[in-house]
């Protein structure tokens, strides 16, 4: 003997209640589409611009391992009556020998300029400065050298230049050939090397480096760095930032500045959200919007429906089934839209995501979000046309149909 299981009178089951919402939803395909895109636009915005945002960090922080968090800069800072103060000559041989520094290297700047050529007007300066190098720079900061070759024992003390990324471009100069040259402290310096660019230590991209030697002889620089970049043990980053400053110079310990580039950068990691809310209101209006264009389409679906929601209700269905079918159909309408841009939004933040080379994420938020608000947003407008439809009289209805 077998059984069948039995919805109670006047309730519907699950599967039927679907059946019918998209039936509902199947007779007037253009209008439900237009609407359930409404839903979508919204969806994916905000999909999107959380997905973006997140990939984009996920980016950064992925830079910043690779760069690593243990560089360490050390700077002249300002003396008691408000001039710049000054490094010793020796800071840099000073701070190699504490415990846990890995490697020093510095630069010091110098008062020339550089220029494609000697006719260029000095004041045209193009925000580039000629810097003395340590032999190790690129290392110590994590760049290469894109073109041509970087200084050696040899060439630290002739007029022999490398170019950073950002000077290269301003310069002219996107490739090393044999006597390319550039202008500066009054004389030729052969150009031999071009850098990458320079995450960690940004100053380097607009620099013209040439060696301490060099910077000595032909453009009378008095060798005190004003930049040493310190790479320490990366379980001791702390403790080695706390002796900088004193180790740096002894006799004026408060004129030295120290600072940990990665943190910028985590900082720009951690407010990368800002612009992102803006966005992300902007996704949650047209998702609002959306919700009004389920809502006019249930409004006037129940308009034009009158004769089978009269029929519906002389054959035996309950107010209630009137109010879940109108409520389904609004919800699967919503639910649809915030599919499609849960598609959407992903696979736009796939799409950019790889062309930035990031790893795509999506959070859960994003998509669970989105679909759960288009969920929502589908009920709160249906639920009105809905209790609209329930209110109506079988007789009422047929009589207007």
């Amino acid at each position: 003997m077998t059984s069948t299981t039995t919805a109670p009178p006047g309730r519907m089951r699950p599967g039927d209640l679907a059946r019918t919402a998209g039936v509902g939803l199947r007779t007037r395909p253009l209008r439900a589409a237009l609407s359930a895109l409404g839903i979508a636009i919204g969806v994916a915005a905000m999909v999107a611009v959380m997905g973006l945002s997140a990939s984009s960090q996920a980016g950064l922080l992925a830079e910043i391992d690779e760069l690593g968090t243990n560089l360490l800069t050390v700077t002249p800072g300002r003396v008691l009556g408000g001039g710049t103060a000054e490094l010793p000559i020796d800071a840099p041989a000073m701070i190699g020998r504490i415990k846990d520094v890995e490697t020093v290297q510095s630069t010091g700047k110098t008062d020339a300029n550089a220029f494609r050529n000697p006719y260029i007007p000095g004041i045209n300066t193009n925000g580039i400065s000629v810097n003395a190098t340590s032999l190790d720079l690129p290392e110590a900061v994590r760049t290469t050298v894109a073109e041509g070759t970087y200084l050696n024992a040899a060439t630290a003390e002739q007029p022999v230049a490398v170019l950073g990324s950002a000077a290269a471009s301003r310069l002219g100069i996107d490739r090393i050939h044999p006597g390319a040259r550039i202008w500066a402290g009054g004389q030729w310096f052969y150009v031999t090397g071009i850098l990458s660019p320079a995450t960690l230590a940004p100053e380097i991209n607009s620099s013209v480096l040439i060696g301490f030697p060099a910077a000595q002889k032909y453009l009378d620089f008095d060798g005190h760095p004003t930049m040493v970049y310190v790479r320490a043990d990366t379980d001791h980053v702390a403790e080695v930032r706390g002796l900088l400053a004193a180790t740096a110079n002894p006799a004026g310990a408060d004129e030295v500045g120290v600072s940990r580039p990665s943190a910028a950068l985590e900082a720009r990691a951690a407010t990368q959200s800002a612009l992102g809310g803006l966005f992300l209101g902007l996704g949650a209006v047209a998702l609002l919007v959306g919700g009004i264009g389920v809502a006019n389409t249930m409004v006037i679906s129940v308009l034009e429906r009158r004769s089978e929601i009269g029929l519906r209700r002389a054959l035996g269905a309950t107010k209630g089934n009137i109010r879940l079918q109108f409520l389904a159909e609004a919800i699967l309408l919503a639910a649809l839209g915030g599919a499609l841009g849960v598609a959407l939004g992903t696979s736009a933040t796939a799409v950019y995501a790889d062309v930035k080379g990031w790893a795509t994420v999506v959070p859960v938020l994003a998509w669970g979000g989105g679909l759960g608000a288009a969920v929502a947003i589908g009920a709160v407008a249906g639920l009105l046309p809905a209790l609209r439809a329930a209110r109506m009289q079988p007789t009422e209805a047929l009589r207007t149909a």
